[in-house]
């Protein structure tokens, strides 16, 4: 049973060691001494993700009426309007090339649009946060290793007491000679799980809370919405439009990750079909651990599309705006920042 203790022992420190440094390792290293303070748009990326960009752009659009409700769900642009960001230039293209006006539809797709996929990859660039997936195999390293030390405790109480049916006498019983190493396996590796799925890093959270502080008396609603998400929404007739369109967001990204991963045979998706086949972007998200208030709207934390997490054209998808194709010269499928969403000589997909 010492032989046996000792082995559970090193098993779990060379696990807990081996996952520790592969996680500080995935952490992309500071780009310099100093990082250039944040734009609005870079703050609210960190927030919330591509959804809390454009939910930022549309409360902007909708408060100063260049955008209006045209129903339930429903938005309209007034003739002459124009964007003064990249992020409300990306949400009018979005509207021009939608079919119809539903707001989660251009929502989405200006989440898509390489612009502001762009702005994950030179954040990633920076140090500030991580490419999608590149913690996942930590992530999943951590969550096996707590479950293993969680099933090893009882495991342990049946050999205590086969230790002493075999060995009569005084012995240290077998759980506690294991009992410190499994619980601190366990901690370990709950800890670990949680900060590789927290995307943003520590220079990332110190960049947004000096964000934060520089903009604290500041109410306006679109850079409360930048820096909070929809939680720092207060208008309820924004919030009335904007929630539910979040909402819809994140069913049709989770939707259409369904169908990527059951094989589905739709090879290019476009808001005049189902909204389910709409790709998922790469960058979606929540990188700060939730703080977006439901904004980033793209199926889940840990990668794109509910339960895939895949890049850019895992089934032969585009990344456009209107969901076809891939319009970026600068950004490419398989960058280093893990992103995004377009080259100018091939599209996003994989497989086409």
């Amino acid at each position: 049973m010492n032989l046996l203790a000792w082995a559970v022992w090193i098993a779990v420190i060379t696990s807990t060691v081996l996952l520790l440094r592969g996680l500080r390792r995935s952490r992309p290293a500071p780009g310099g001494p100093a990082h250039p303070p944040l734009d609005l748009s870079e703050a609210a990326f960190m927030a919330g993700g591509p959804g809390a960009v454009v939910d930022a752009a549309l409360v902007s659009l909708l408060g100063d009426q260049r955008m209006v409700a045209g129903g339930p769900g429903i938005v309209q642009v007034r003739p002459g309007a124009r964007a003064v960001d990249v992020a409300e230039r990306a949400v009018l293209q979005a509207y021009a090339n939608a079919p119809s006006g539903w707001l989660y539809q251009v929502r989405y797709a200006a989440m898509t649009d390489p612009a502001i996929q762009e702005i994950g990859d030179a954040l990633a660039e920076r140090g500030l946060i991580s490419p999608p997936g590149a913690a996942r195999r930590w992530r999943r390293w951590g969550l096996a290793q707590a479950v293993l030390c969680g099933a090893l405790l009882p495991v342990s109480l049946v050999l205590t007491f086969v230790g002493f049916a075999l060995e009569p006498g005084f012995q240290l019983p077998f759980l506690v000679k294991v009992f410190p190493v499994l619980i601190g396996g366990l901690v370990v590796g709950i800890a670990a799980a949680a900060r590789a799925k927290r995307r943003i890093t520590p220079a990332g959270r110190t960049a947004l809370r000096a964000m934060r502080a520089t903009h604290l008396t500041d109410q306006t609603p679109h850079v409360q919405t930048a820096l909070f998400g929809l939680r720092g929404l207060r208008d309820p007739y924004l919030r009335e439009q904007l929630v539910p369109a979040a909402r819809s967001t994140r069913l049709a990204a989770a939707q259409a990750g369904q169908r990527r991963s059951a094989g589905s045979p739709h090879s290019r998706s476009s808001w005049g079909s189902s909204s389910a086949d709409a790709l998922p972007v790469v960058w979606c998200a929540s990188v700060d651990g939730g703080s977006g208030g439901g904004s980033s709207g793209c199926g889940g934390s840990s990668g794109c599309g509910g339960s895939s997490g895949s890049g850019c054209g895992s089934s032969g998808s585009g990344c456009g705006s209107s969901g076809s194709g891939c319009g970026s010269s600068s950004s490419s499928c398989s960058s280093g920042g893990g992103s995004s969403c377009g080259s100018s000589s091939s599209s996003c997909s994989s497989s086409s």
